[in-house]
C-alpha cells in the first residue's frame, strides 16, 4: 500500500493525543546517554508512530530518535522515513507548547513528504508533496481536517521594511550573528522545535539560520514542508540540504532556510 500524506497526518494526529496526554500528568523526566532528556511521551508517541507506519507501509525502514539512541538503527536504501516523535522535549518539559511531532519520508536524499504538528497549539501542517503544502488547525487525536479546511502554504515577498529572521535572541552564536548583519533584518523572533520551518512556510517569518547541532529527524518533516512551500533549505556553501548521511551518523551541518531571500 502506497503511503499517503493523509495516513501521515493522521497518525501525527494520534502521537499528539498521547504526548497531550502525558502533558497534562506529573511525568518523569530521564537522561539519556548524550545527557538529552527523554520523557514518557517520547517514547509512547514513537511507539504509536512506528506501529502505524508499520502496518501500512512493512517494507519502508523507519530511522527513529528514540530507537536510535536505544542503538536500533536499520538499514536501508534510497526511501525511507525519519522520525522525531517528540522535537523539543525541553519545551515540553517546561511547558512552553512549541514542540512537535515530526515525520519526514526521503526519497534519494531530498524531503518529498512530511508532517509537523503542534500538539499544545493545535497547529498542523503537511506537505503532500515536493511542491504543495497546507495547514490546518485540528485538536490532537482529531479528524483529519477536509479540502475547505486546509490553507495551502507559500512563501511570502520578502518585505521592504527588512526581514524577519527566526533565531535565538539571547544565545545567539558568533556564526549566527555575521550572518544576520550580511542580510536587512527587521525582526528577529524566537520558535521552538521544527515550527522554525513552518513559520516560514506560512509566511510568518523569512529566513532561518542554523549553525547549532541538529540530526536528520529534527529537520526531514520541516524542511518537507518549507520547500513545499517555496522556500530553500541549503548548507552554509549554497548546496542543498540532503538526507541519508550514514558517515556523519545522520548528523546536520550547518544550515539555512531561506524563503524569498537572495543570499548574500
Amino acid at each position: 500500500m502506497t503511503l499517503t500524506a493523509d495516513q501521515l497526518a493522521k497518525i501525527a494526529l494520534d502521537a499528539g493525543d498521547v504526548i497531550m496526554q502525558v502533558y497534562a500528568s506529573d511525568f518523569d523526566v530521564e537522561q539519556k546517554q548524550d545527557s538529552s532528556p527523554v520523557t514518557e511521551a517520547d517514547q509512547r508517541a514513537e511507539a504509536l508512530i512506528l506501529a502505524a507506519l508499520r502496518q501500512i507501509d512493512p517494507e519502508l525502514p523507519l530511522i527513529a530518535e528514540e530507537a536510535v539512541a536505544a542503538g536500533h538503527l536499520p538499514k536501508h536504501g534510497d526511501r525511507f522515513a525519519l522520525i522525531d516523535p517528540l522535537d523539543g522535549t525541553r519545551e515540553f518539559i517546561n511547558k512552553r507548547g512549541e514542540f512537535t511531532v515530526n515525520i519526514g519520508i526521503i526519497d534519494q536524499g531530498v524531503p518529498v513528504m512530511g508532517v509537523v504538528y503542534a500538539p499544545a497549539l493545535n497547529r498542523l501542517f503537511v506537505a503532500e508533496t515536493r511542491h504543495q503544502a497546507w495547514q490546518a488547525n485540528v485538536a490532537p487525536g482529531g479528524e483529519l481536517p477536509g479540502p475547505d479546511q486546509r490553507k495551502q502554504l507559500r512563501i511570502r515577498p520578502a518585505p521592504k521594511t527588512g526581514l524577519t529572521a527566526i533565531a535565538s535572541k539571547s544565545h545567539r552564536s558568533p556564526e549566527t550573528d555575521a550572518f544576520l548583519e550580511t542580510h536587512h533584518i527587521g525582526e528577529i523572533i524566537s520558535a521552538g522545535s521544527s515550527l522554525k520551518f513552518c513559520l516560514i512556510a506560512a509566511g510568518e517569518a523569512d529566513l532561518y539560520p542554523r549553525h547549532g547541532r541538529t540530526m536528520e529527524w529534527d529537520t526531514a518533516a520541516g524542511q518537507a514542508v518549507a520547500e513545499a512551500a517555496g522556500a530553500r533549505v541549503t548548507e552554509t556553501d549554497g548546496t542543498p540540504l540532503t538526507y541519508g548521511k550514514v558517515h556523519r551518523g545522520y548528523d546536520n551541518p550547518p544550515f539555512i532556510v531561506w524563503g524569498d531571500v537572495t543570499p548574500a
